[in-house]
């Protein structure tokens, strides 16, 4: 039992300070066009930082997302979703991984700021440094686009999730289906969506390119955004869509189901599987 209360409390806190990130995030896009700072993860949490009490306000945040990391982790390699084992579950669970480790970066920020723990200060541009470690490896303008790859790809099923309401599957019964919540749910995955996309896009161009400065993050994608044609009105649009994505947070931090791990039956699917690939190979 205390086990599954962990758990839930890990997951509940970290879908909270997921939301308070993207709150923050579109607070700074909306208050940018008046001269605000740069809209992303890393600067949301400055912002935090140089509030009244601010180390005690991301220390909690920080605690939240290492929860958060946790859950990722526990929903993809526990299964606490039970996704089919098939190549459309393993695809899903792959994706919650690594849902865990771009937070691990952020976490890890927050701490170490927070507690003045001497680690996590990296720059704002730590994306682009990590691309052109990746642009150096053996065949590296491929894996940068296989990144950039799997960036659509998550946008791509963001966006499906907010407009087929497949999100509603893992929600309470009772949690309010059809009403102003829905909307915001529907809303906020579809701009987070939209972002990815361009995010994605930017991977695509920096290995095409050869030249890892041309990714970006969601204060790029947005400058993106506000560069086009009716682009404030745009940008304003995909702003308040981070709003709503923040609320979604919330909402599932209220309202989420959380499953409690199945370790004996997953470890018992996994070593079938072994099984039969050894079988295979005899």
């Amino acid at each position: 039992m205390n086990t599954e209360r962990n758990l839930e409390w890990l997951a509940r806190s970290g879908y909270a300070a997921r939301g308070i990130v993207y709150i923050l995030i579109a607070g700074m896009a909306l208050l940018s066009t008046f001269g605000g700072g740069e809209p992303d993860q890393k600067s949301a949490l400055k912002l935090v930082l140089e509030q009244p009490f601010g180390q005690v306000w991301l220390g909690l945040i920080g605690i939240g997302l290492i929860g958060f990391i946790l859950w990722r982790i526990a929903q993809s390699v526990l299964n606490t979703d039970h996704h089919e084992n098939n190549a459309k579950g393993y695809a899903v669970r792959a994706g919650l991984l690594v849902g865990a480790v771009t937070y691990t970066g952020l976490a890890t920020y927050a701490i170490g700021q927070a507690f003045q723990l001497g680690f996590g200060n990296g720059s704002s541009d730590g994306q682009k440094s990590a691309t052109a470690w990746l642009m150096q490896q053996p065949f590296g303008p491929y894996l940068v686009a296989a990144v950039g790859l799997c960036i659509l790809g998550a946008a791509i099923a963001q966006v499906v999730k907010g407009v087929k309401r497949t999100y509603l599957k893992y929600f309470d019964a009772n949690w309010g289906k059809g009403t102003l919540l829905d909307a915001i749910c529907i809303y906020g995955l579809s701009a987070r969506g939209a972002v990815f996309l361009i995010v994605g896009g930017f991977f695509l161009y920096a290995a095409f390119a050869v030249d890892p400065g041309q990714t970006g993050s969601t204060a790029e994608a947005l400058a993106w955004v506000r560069q086009l044609p009716f682009g404030a009105v745009l940008y304003a649009a995909v702003a308040l869509g981070l709003l709503a994505f923040g609320l979604y947070s919330f909402i599932e931090a209220k309202y989420r189901v959380i499953n409690p791990p199945n370790v004996g039956g997953e470890a018992r699917a996994i070593g079938a599987r072994v099984s039969q690939a050894a079988r295979r190979h005899i």
